[in-house]
Order: C-alpha cells, then structure tokens, then sequence
C-alpha cells in the first residue's frame, strides 16, 4: 500500500488558523488542546521584516518513537503509514507523549469542549473523539481518508498551503512535488524520518 503524506507550502501559509480551527471542530478536540497549531517567527530586520508560520501537526514517521514504547501496543501504524492510538488498547500511561520529540501527543485529562453535551451542530458525528484518560494527536482525519476524502485542515486552507495524497503513487504524487522544491522536515536528527515536508 502507499504511503500518505502531507506537504505544507510556507510561501502560501499566512497565517490564518483555518486548519487550526477546522481540525478542532472536525475532531471536537477537548478545550486547551489543538491537533494541529501554527508556530511563527519574525524574519529580516525591519523596515523589512515579515513573518513566517510554520503550521505543526503529528509527523506519521516512517520509525515512529512513540509506537516501541507503549507496552499495550495501543500506539500503532497503519499499513498507508498513518500513526493511531487504540483508545480501548491505551492505559494512559503517556510513555508515547515522552517519546515523540515534536512534542504533538496530548493528555486528555478533561474531555469537555466548548459544547456542553460535546457535540455541537458543526461537529462531525462519525470523527473519533478521544476519551478523557488518554493521549490524543492527530490522526490525518483517517476517517475522511478512508472515505476519499481530503483532512479537514487541507479542506479549510484557503491558500492551498497544506497538500496531502500518496508519496509515491497517483496521479500527482507528492515525491514529485517534494523532490523539485527545497523541501525538509522537522528535527531530521531525531531519525524518525517524518510524513510531513516543508517547502
């Protein structure tokens, strides 16, 4: 099976939170977390300075850390390379939250959202909502993926910035996209060879 990835076009980010705000509706992510949030750093000296956003979300590695160290295989990786938490499987023990170095797994200790009843006419009723107990991350909206569909935060992004498909197959593999621009990921010391590209 191929692997998914995603491609995140800097040049094109600006900033705006859509992703960040459609990811958390999508999933309706406890208050005080967020799967997917944007970093920013002021760039050049003024009177030309600017700003940079640098969106984050959970890397799907190819030598994800967080998957040896849990001791109930409840952290696993699918076959198209995306990185899940077993809920049922999972005993909260966090070892997956000390290992992953992009420090994107969060502790459910409170699993209320802005919703009362943690519903809300724009949450989606078939996305997997994570139990209060237990770590939460991002999952690439697997549940829109098996459908056909694109993550919600790709979906939202107004200027295309986000760009998720199969690495290495289809028709518009990202390979082809990644191998013609400047592209890199987060942290490439870690060895963790990550799913998600910068360019």
């Amino acid at each position: 099976m191929t692997r998914l990835a995603m491609a995140i076009d800097l040049d094109r980010c600006n900033g705006c939170n859509a992703c960040v705000i459609a990811c958390k509706v999508e999933h309706s992510a406890p208050n005080g977390i967020l799967l997917t949030t944007i970093l920013e750093k002021e760039v050049g000296r003024y009177p030309h300075a600017n700003r940079q956003f640098y969106p984050v979300l959970c890397n799907h590695c190819e030598e994800p850390p967080c998957v040896p160290v849990c001791p109930t295989v409840a952290t696993y990786k699918r076959a198209d390379g995306i990185v899940m938490i077993d809920d049922e499987r999972c005993i909260g023990c966090g070892a997956c939250i000390v290992a992953c170095p992009y420090d994107q797994r969060f502790y459910v200790g409170d699993d209320r959202t802005c919703f009362p009843d943690g519903a809300g006419e724009y949450v989606n009723p078939h996305a997997h909502k994570a139990p209060q107990g237990v770590p939460v991350k991002c999952d690439f909206c697997f549940h829109r993926v098996d459908e056909g569909r694109e993550p919600a935060c790709v979906e939202a992004c107004p200027t295309e910035a986000r760009i998720f498909g199969p690495l290495d197959a289809g028709d518009k593999p990202l390979n082809a996209l990644i191998s013609r621009r400047n592209s890199f990921t987060l942290l490439p010391d870690k060895g963790t060879s990550p799913n998600v590209y910068y360019f």
